[in-house]
C-alpha cells in the first residue's frame, strides 16, 4: 500500500492530461493510466459525493478504490460485499487490480443474479462493467400490470453506465430486457486472441488496441467499419457500413417508435436526452427538449409496461456504445424487438427489419 501511495503522490504532480511520450517503465504505465478515466480524479466519477464527505455503500464498489478494495475482502473485509462507505477521490488505482484478492477472483454474480464463473483476467473488469439492472428487474416492475394502461407505480429503469461485461454475455447475463418466447444470443465468442477484455483494452490506459483487428478484418480502417454479417437488419437499403450503423439505424427507429407510442398510446409525449433521468415529457411533440426541460421535475411519468420495456432496451443500447464489438448480435435482437413489440400496438410497418 505505501508503494501505491507514492504512485499517487507522483500522479499529482504530473501534468493533465499527462503524456506517456518520452517515459519508460513504470512512468510510463502511471501515465497512461492517469489519462483513462480510472485515473481520472477530477472526474465525477470520483468527486460526485465530495460534499457529502463519503461515497455511499451502494456506490463505493465502483466509484472509489477503498470500496473496491472492501468488496474484494482485503484487509478483513467480507468478500463480495462493502460495508463501509467509500472514500472521495479515490479513483481506481494500481491496488484495485494488484492485490491476491484481485488475482484470485474468478467469478462475478451480475444483477440478474446469475454468476459467471472462469472469467480469469476479465473477473475485476466485470466487477463493475456489468451494469444495474437486468431483464429481471424489468419483469419484476411491470408483473401484473395490462402491457398498455399507464401506471403510476412505473418509473424509468436506466442499466447505468458502461456495461459491456454484461453486453459481452448477452443471455447469459441477461442485461437488455428479453421478450418471452424469443431466443437471444449468449456470450459473444471471439477469436482466442481477443476473448478478455485486456485482450482488446490496453489495461492502464483502457484505450481499444486496434491493430490486431484490423489485422484480422482487412479492407476497412476503423473499428466502426467491421461487418461479418451482410443482411440488411434495419432494413434501409443500406449494407455499405459496419455492423455498428446497422445497430445506430435500429436504435433511431426505435426511438421514432417510442415517440409515437407515447404520444398515440401512453398520450403523453416523450423525448430522449443523454442527460439523467433521460426521457422526459416533451410538450412540444417535437423531440426536441429546451434546457429548462432536460430536468428531474420533467421527467417522463407517463409510463405503461409495454414502453418502460422498450425505452429500458433503448438505453442498454445507449449505454454500451462499444455493443457493435461486444456482441453485435444481442443487440440487434433486443432493439428489433422492442421495435416489434410497439409496432403491434400502434401499427407501425416494420416489415422491412429483419433479426438476427
Amino acid at each position: 500500500m505505501r508503494l501505491i501511495a507514492l504512485l499517487l503522490a507522483f500522479a499529482i504532480f504530473l501534468p493533465a492530461p499527462a503524456r506517456a511520450d518520452g517515459l519508460d517503465g513504470l512512468e510510463r504505465l502511471i501515465a497512461a493510466w492517469l489519462n483513462s478515466p480510472h485515473g481520472d480524479y477530477r472526474s465525477p466519477s470520483f468527486t460526485y459525493w465530495n460534499d457529502q464527505g463519503a461515497v455511499p455503500e451502494n456506490c463505493a464498489m465502483c466509484h472509489s478504490e477503498t470500496g473496491f478494495l472492501d468488496f474484494l475482502g482485503v484487509g478483513g473485509h467480507t468478500a463480495g460485499q462493502v460495508d463501509h462507505p467509500g472514500t472521495i477521490n479515490s479513483v481506481i488505482g494500481c491496488a484495485s487490480c494488484h492485490t491476491a484478492e484481485a488475482h484470485a477472483l474468478d467469478a462475478v454474480t451480475f444483477p440478474s443474479g446469475v454468476e459467471v464463473a472462469g472469467l480469469g483476467s476479465s473477473a475485476t473488469c466485470m466487477v463493475c462493467h456489468q451494469g444495474r439492472q437486468s431483464s429481471d428487474h424489468v419483469e419484476a416492475r411491470v408483473a401484473g400490470k395490462p402491457e398498455d394502461e399507464v401506471s403510476a407505480d412505473l418509473a424509468f429503469v436506466n442499466i447505468h453506465y458502461a456495461a459491456s461485461a454484461a453486453t459481452m454475455l448477452g443471455a447469459e447475463a441477461r442485461p437488455g430486457y428479453q421478450y418471452a418466447g424469443r431466443s437471444y444470443a449468449g456470450r459473444f465468442m471471439h477469436v482466442p486472441s481477443a476473448d478478455t477484455c485486456v485482450a482488446c483494452h490496453e489495461p492502464h490506459s483502457t484505450a481499444v488496441e486496434t491493430d490486431g483487428c484490423l489485422a484480422c478484418h482487412r479492407g476497412v480502417d476503423a473499428l466502426r467499419d467491421i461487418r461479418t454479417q451482410h443482411r440488411d437488419f434495419a432494413g434501409t437499403g443500406d449494407r455499405s457500413g459496419g455492423i455498428h450503423s446497422e445497430i445506430i439505424a435500429l436504435q433511431g427507429q426505435l426511438l421514432d417508435a417510442i415517440r409515437l407510442y407515447a404520444a398515440e398510446i401512453a398520450g403523453t409525449p416523450i423525448a430522449y436526452a443523454s442527460s439523467f433521468p433521460y426521457f422526459f415529457a416533451d410538450p412540444s411533440g417535437t423531440g426536441e427538449l429546451t434546457p429548462d426541460q432536460i430536468t428531474r421535475d420533467n421527467r417522463y411519468q407517463s409510463w405503461t409496461p409495454r414502453l418502460l420495456k422498450a425505452a429500458y432496451n433503448y438505453q442498454v443500447a445507449a449505454k454500451d456504445p462499444g455493443g457493435y464489438v461486444h456482441n453485435p448480435r444481442y443487440m440487434l435482437q433486443i432493439l428489433h424487438d422492442s421495435l416489434a413489440d410497439l409496432a403491434g400496438v400502434t401499427g407501425l410497418d416494420v416489415s422491412h427489419i429483419s433479426r438476427p
